[in-house]
């Protein structure tokens, strides 16, 4: 039976899957068995030039080795043996199935604040993709009907492909509790909901413009470094871009 070689591309930094597939590739596999969260196969190349390449040098320092492995998905190394050829990979969700996009949930109801974060993000964008790998796109919410938000959309796709989803949760009305509580757009709500199943606590930014009509308590249980309250648009282009490059650090993207 004649052997049907995958190209396999080691992972060591975010990079787009159609990026990755321009570059030469890392490893030729033979694929022994697939299961639902594993794979095993033989790899072709000499095993002198394995111990020789980089992934390898960091697999034997106990770090955390990932390939993208052309037909099956993403995938980390659980074990291997230069004897014998075989190698052993988990199912792994991994960076490079994202896109190089950040998605922004707006909100109309209250639309000073979203006219403003939308600008200063984009400005924000235009300075980072100087120094990012990857030119960085921002993606938006669509409002232009009043019916419900469609978990199967192709909006859906955007937040959950997004390297960072970003929120504007500034409240449009208040409920009169004890405390008082806030209440978003109901929409952004939903799409917070889907980010928070979706993504990792650390590609999630919510931001909140301060009003002086409206004093409550907030409805996202989210640690500090996941919001940004501003004032106005000074506080807003000070703060904003310096947050979006720190949530970001853990795909390398800045020279």
């Amino acid at each position: 039976m004649a052997i049907i070689a995958l190209k396999a591309w080691y992972l060591r930094e975010y990079e787009p899957i159609r990026e990755l597939e321009q570059r030469p590739h890392d490893l030729r596999l033979s694929k022994n068995s697939l299961l639902k969260s594993a794979l095993r196969a033989d790899f072709l190349e000499d095993s002198d030039e394995v111990k020789r390449s980089d992934w390898f040098q960091h697999y034997l320092e106990g770090e955390a080795v990932e390939f993208y492995i052309e037909g099956s998905g993403s995938y980390a190394i659980s074990n291997i043996d230069l004897i014998s050829h075989e190698i052993y990979f988990t199912k792994q969700d991994v960076m490079a199935q994202l896109e190089p996009t950040i998605f922004l949930c707006y909100q109309t109801e209250y639309a000073e604040s979203s006219e403003l974060l939308r600008e200063e993000l984009q400005s924000s964008l235009d300075k980072l993709n100087k120094r990012s790998r990857f030119p960085l796109a921002l993606k938006e919410s669509h409002r232009l009907t009043d019916g419900p938000v469609r978990l199967n959309s192709t909006l859906m796709r955007s937040i959950r492909k997004s390297l960072l989803f970003l929120a504007d949760v500034t409240p449009i009305t208040q409920i009169n509790a004890s405390p008082a509580q806030l209440i978003p757009s109901p929409k952004v709500c939903t799409e917070i909901g889907y980010a928070l199943h979706c993504k990792r606590s650390e590609q999630i930014l919510l931001t909140q413009m301060e009003r002086a009509d409206l004093h409550g308590q907030f409805p996202f249980d989210l640690p500090s470094q996941n919001r940004l309250m501003f004032r106005d648009r000074a506080q807003l282009r000070k703060n904003l871009m310096g947050l979006v490059e720190v949530q970001l650090q853990r795909f390398n993207l800045f020279t």
